[in-house]
Parts: structure tokens; sequence; C-alpha cells
């Protein structure tokens, strides 16, 4: 049996923590590894068209199974493009580890071609960031780097010269254990005494849940039921804790809708439940709060607390549940329901009159029918901007959809990467890609992508030939729009030429066959979608300084957006509330 070399040894070692594919881009300080993958059929070399879309659709395929997924770039500029998608997986607590391959071991620090310093740039985005310098020293540095990635959720970079991985491994390794999920954290006593002791000082309570409530919904709901709560969620939270929910009072933040901003802020203690949302322009000053999380490091950083509690949320409320009084007053609880009712009844109209004849479409509309027709664990990939709106108010979380973006780094142009990578996982299951035509447009090439795997991932495009968000924040600075337009092509046009099945949508009684002939057809397909650019949105509470920024004209083309099937949803959670 012939002797491995440096680079098949690093396969096997992914291949044995479970990674499955390898994406990126060929090229010579690479080329020892992607042979080794070659050659090895328990992992997949996926050739993308550009590394950052790399680097999104392992951060995606991470989010969606739980486990740990690869990229890899060749020296230099190749994987100096994984960085912007490594920063996207690492704020999103997606488990990566990142092959940046490297010029040969001795010409660094020379000035050699191409030549850049991967274990140096990668550092602010991951756990961990070394270089391998001998073959002797692979196995160990690889093996942490799986564990830090794993066991911190995030991403862990190892650099490699071509020259080192193309020479003979050393004698094999010994198998090591490796981390393969993560423990639970539970809350040390004097803390959960504490806990409970201001919950039953409190009269008024409100949960605000994050992603971190992951696995945590029942309990929220027992939680909630027994506390007499609203629950409300950051975007991230949304597709954890909104379904199923009676104690649901919307959303807060820059796309928030409802009345979680009033039940945040009349409460008497506020618990922040799993989550890091970083508006804390958002957040009250004036009450009681405690915030609950699994990583230390998130506690207290956005706002003062009176009370922080190391743990996993359902953990933490596992430890609570038994112990806290009951509370017999709901006054508070069902009058934010009533006012998150309320509020969404006053924006449901934004798109629902005259939708049939109105052009260009509404994007609140299309968003609506998209929401309906999508299977009910469809996993939609949300481009940053409007998108982002449009998913958060629309899209209906029911425990088996997921919807995935790039909602802490805000990168442009991460759903079509994004479903790459939740389309490998599974090929059999529909995934959908909210894209902006900006988002789109900027990493384009990867639309071949799927065409060289003939993966069936279905674009939908909201084409409004501008940036709208930019537009908006150009507006709420008081500034002209500049800049922010764009001259577009028939995208479905450039779809066909691609070999993808593709069709343009200019007027709505056409969006609902357009979109069930698309998510029919077996492989990939896009649906160019000609929507309003006047359709902008405004988080629910404004600062003064924000409406000075205002002119009246402006005003008028900004709508305070739909809600969709959330209000039906808030009406029949007000049937839960006792009649006097």
């Amino acid at each position: 049996m012939a002797k491995q070399n440096v680079a098949e040894q690093f396969v096997d070692i992914l291949t044995r923590a479970g990674v499955k594919r390898l994406y990126g881009v060929v090229g010579d300080s690479l080329n020892p590894v992607v042979d080794a993958v070659r050659r090895n059929p328990a992992i997949d070399w996926v050739h993308v068209r550009h590394e950052e879309t790399a680097a999104f659709a392992a951060g995606a395929e991470a989010q969606i199974t739980g486990r740990l997924a690869a990229c890899a770039g060749s020296c230099g500029p190749g994987n100096l493009h994984l960085i912007n998608g490594l920063y996207d997986a690492h704020r999103s607590m997606a488990p990566v580890l990142a092959l940046a391959s490297h010029i040969p071991s001795s010409e660094i620090g020379l000035g050699y071609f191409q030549e850049t310093h991967p274990d140096r740039l990668f550092s602010e985005c991951s756990h961990y960031s070394e270089m391998i310098s001998s073959p002797k020293q692979m196995p160990r540095l690889l093996d942490t780097a799986i564990q830090h990635a794993v066991g911190r959720s995030g991403v862990s970079v190892v650099t490699l010269p071509g020259d080192i991985a193309d020479e003979p491994a050393p004698e094999q390794a010994p198998e090591t254990a490796l981390v393969t999920s993560r423990p639970t954290v539970r809350p040390g006593d004097a803390e959960i005494d504490r806990l409970v002791e201001m919950i039953d000082e409190a009269k008024k309570v409100t949960l605000f849940c994050g992603a971190g409530t992951r696995g945590a919904h029942a309990e929220v709901m027992e939680f909630a039921q027994k506390i007499k709560s609203p629950v409300g969620h950051a975007l991230r939270g949304k597709e954890w804790i909104q379904y199923d929910n009676p104690y649901d009072v919307g959303m807060s933040g820059l796309l928030g809708y409802g009345a979680a901003y009033e039940a945040t802020h009349e409460c008497d203690l506020l618990i922040l439940l799993g989550t890091d949302f970083p508006y804390n322009a958002f957040l009250p000053d004036d009450v009681k709060i405690v915030q609950i999380d699994v990583r230390p490091e998130h506690l207290g950083r956005r706002t003062k607390l009176d009370l922080a509690v190391w743990g996993d949320a359902r953990e933490t409320l596992r430890c609570l549940i038994p112990r806290v009084r009951a509370k017999e007053n709901r006054k508070f609880l069902d009058r934010m329901l009533r006012k998150h009712a309320d509020a969404l009844e006053g924006v449901v109209k934004a798109y629902t009159r005259k939708v049939d004849k109105h052009v260009p479409i509404h994007p609140e509309y299309a968003a609506a029918v998209l929401d309906e027709i999508a299977d009910d664990d469809a996993v939609f990939t949300v481009d940053t901007g409007m998108c982002n709106v449009w998913a958060a108010r629309y899209i209906s979380p029911n425990g088996r959809r997921r919807v995935i973006g790039s909602f802490s780094h805000g990168s442009m142009a991460n759903a079509l990467p994004m479903a790459i990578g939740a389309q490998f996982t599974d090929r059999g299951r529909q995934v959908v890609s909210m894209s902006g035509d900006g988002g789109f447009s900027m990493l384009m090439g990867d639309f071949l992508t799927l065409v060289q795997y003939d993966l069936p991932v279905k674009v939908v495009l909201f084409n409004n030939s501008s940036l709208s968000m930019v537009e908006l924040e150009m507006l709420v600075a008081g500034l002209p729009s500049h800049g922010t337009g764009m001259k577009n092509p028939d995208f479905a046009a450039v779809a066909r030429a691609c070999g993808a099945h593709g069709v343009r949508v200019e007027k709505p009684k056409e969006l609902a066959g357009a979109l069930k002939a698309a998510f029919k057809h077996k492989g990939p397909a896009l649906v160019d979608i000609v929507t309003d650019p006047n359709a902008l949105s405004i988080p629910p509470k404004i600062s003064k300084e924000m409406v000075t920024g205002f002119a009246l004209s402006a005003s008028k083309m900004v709508l305070d957006g739909g809600v969709g099937r959330m209000a039906q949803m808030a009406r029949s959670n007000l049937r839960n509330i006792p009649r006097p």
C-alpha cells in the first residue's frame, strides 16, 4: 500500500469528522488536496465559480445540518475570496473548517507571487487560525481546528502550503476522539435562585427570543403560559419561536412589526432569551433586564443587565418552570395581544388593495403568494436588503421550514450561495433563494453552479432595478438617492441561456402560475418578478432624527409594509383570551 501524503491524510481526517463535501475553486497550491478528494469516495469536491460562494455554501450547510462543513481556496487571492462568507458563517455560529492553501513554504516572507498571510488575515473571523509548517504537525493541528469549529460553533482556518500538502505524511496518526455536538449548559444555582425571585416579584414579564431558542419551543411556550408573558422575537428567532405561539407579539428591530416593541418597553422584567439582538436603540433603559445565553461573551454587551445568566435556553427554562410561581393575572399579556392584532390589521391593506391590477407588482404581494405556494418544509435563503423585510413579514414558520440569511453579518449576495449549500444537503427538499436583483447580480456567475450540478434550487428574484434598502437609508438621512439604480437584463432569458428554467413575470395574475411551474420543474429555475421600486418599509418606531430626514414627497413613497398570514395568526390568538 502506497504511503499517504499530507493532503490525503488531511482529507481522511475531514471525512472522519463528518465532512461530506469541500466547496471551492481548484488551483496550483490546492491541487494536492483536490486530487486527494478525487480519490476518496467519502467526500465530494464542489466546484463553484467564486470562493465567496464556497464559504457561504459551507456556512449554510452547517446551519441546516448542525454538522461541520468545509470550504477551500488556493493561495493568495483564492483563499482571500473566502473571507466575506467566513465572516458570515462565524457570526452565524456555523461550524465551518476553511482550508487556506498557501505558497511554497520556502518562499513565505519573501514577497513571492500571490503571497499573503492567511493565518493572520482570518484571525478576526475565526476561533482558530493557524498554519501547518511541517507534516508531523498536521494531524494534531487539524484535529484542534475541528474541535474549535464544532465546540465553539464558528469558523476555524487551517493554512497549508502546497509543497507540504504534497509531502509524505507521518506514520498513521492516532484517531483521536473528535467533538461532534455541543453540550447543554446549566446555570449555577445562585443565578437560578435570583432569577426565580425576580420573576416572582415582577407583575409584567416579557420574553424576547433569538436563535438560541432553537429546540426550546415547547419549553418557551410552557414558561410563557405559566408566567403569562408576551413572547417577542428577533429576526433570527422567528423560525424557532413564532409558529404555534399563542403569546406571539411580533418582532422588534429595524424590520420589526406588531407589538414586540411595546411589550419590551411596558413590562417590569424583560428576559432576553438566547439572543444577541444588536439594536440597543430598540431596547428599554428603564425596566429590569435579564439575559440568558450559552455564550457568556454575549451577556451585557448590548444593554445594561440586572442579571446575567450563563446557560442554554432550553436547560435554563427546564430549571425555571417547576420553580416559578404561576401568575394568574394576564391583563398585560392580553393587552399586548390586542395591540399586536390591531397593529397588524392596520398595515395589512398595504398590499391587498387591487393587487391583481397593480403594475409593477407589489413585492409584498409576491412574498405572500410565495409563502402560500412553497412547501411546508422548504428552506428559504434570503438576500440582505428588502428581501429580509419580505421574508420577516410574509414567510410563515411552522417548525419545519428554515429561513437563513446573512442576518448578523449583513452581506449582499448571500442568498444564491447559501441555497447551493442548503440544496446539497438534500436534493429532494425544496430550496428557495429569495434574491434581490442587486445581490443576485453580484454573484450571478454561480447560477452556473446550479446548472452544472443540476441542483433544483428555485431562485425567486425580486427585481426592482434598484438597491432599494440603500435608497431607504438615504431617505432617512435626508439625502437624495444616488448610485442606487441598475439597468438589468431579462434575468429569465439569462437563466434560459444558462440551461435552466426561466420565466419573467410582470403582471400579478401571472405570478402564482409562474411559481407553481418553477417549483414543479425538476432542475434549477429562476422566476424574475418585476416589482415596484417604491415599495419600501419603515421600522415600527422611528426617532425624531430619522423623521427629519424625510421630505413630505418621500414619505408618501414609504409603506409600513404588510404582514401576510401573521394578521390571521394574531386574530386567532385573540380567541385564546378568556372572556370576563
